[in-house]
């Protein structure tokens, strides 16, 4: 199911971004009223462009198959099909480059700490307010991992291996680019349209569509969003890359 967000189409530029960025956003629950809650919180946090909505996670995997490069995909863990933690697993291996935040009715900590040993990118229970919800969505585009209020950082023995891990993954991508393409990333980031960079650069907006496109092909990811979100899950200064 699509939502279509017409309204905020009408206003592109401030109305449809998050610092610049159009957004494309999954929502999977199995009820509707809270799928309706949801999409009112997306809509008050970052006006996505686009709102899907799944009822399960056949349904969920069927969008994510056809639309492809989503910006992020909210999870309910007991929805038909998600069999617990399964879910979870399984759309993260099979989409490791969309976020995916967890949307539960327990608060209990050991789920959360699972939930993102997993490679979740948050956590949020279903009686968060929505003004809570809209900062937690804006810190995962951020490419922040959030955390219950409440909850604090994770104790050090729970800190997830796999984020270690991922952070590596991350920074050999990054040192993948060249200069001129981490330039063109660094731009990127703070919303800046291809004509502006290529002003910026002094090149032409051709150069600048090759560089975003072995951009999203060194990353291995499907959108310019995407590419911004990964590499800001690593704290600057960025890793050296090549020439």
């Amino acid at each position: 199911m699509l939502v279509s967000t017409d309204a905020g189409r009408e206003r592109r530029g401030a109305a449809t971004v998050v610092d610049g960025l159009m957004l494309r956003i999954l929502i999977a629950d199995d009820h509707p009223m809270v799928r309706d809650a949801l999409r009112l919180a997306v809509a008050y946090s970052c006006h996505a462009d686009e709102v899907f909505e799944a009822g399960s996670l056949d349904d969920a995997v069927k969008i994510l198959d056809e639309k492809g490069a989503l910006d992020m995909v909210l999870l309910d863990l007991n929805m038909p099909g998600m069999h617990d933690l399964d879910g979870l697993v399984s759309v993260r291996r099979r989409f490791p480059a969309v976020p995916v935040v967890v949307v539960s009715a327990s608060e209990d900590r050991g789920l959360v700490r699972d939930c993102i040993r997993a490679g979740a990118s948050g956590f949020i229970p279903k009686s968060t307010p929505r003004d809570a919800i809209a900062v937690a969505l804006r810190k995962v585009m951020a490419g922040e991992i959030y955390l219950p209020v409440g909850l604090g950082d994770l104790d050090e023995e729970d800190e997830p291996v796999e984020i270690n891990e991922e952070a590596a993954e991350i920074a050999r991508r990054l040192q993948s680019l060249t200069q001129q393409q981490m330039r063109v990333l660094e731009m990127l980031g703070t919303g800046k349209l291809n004509k502006q960079i290529a002003f910026e650069l002094s090149i032409t907006e051709t150069t600048v569509k090759a560089h975003v496109s072995a951009i999203l092909q060194k990353l291995k990811v499907c959108s310019r969003t995407q590419a911004v979100v990964l590499a800001n899950k690593l704290p600057r200064p960025w890793p050296k890359v090549g020439t």
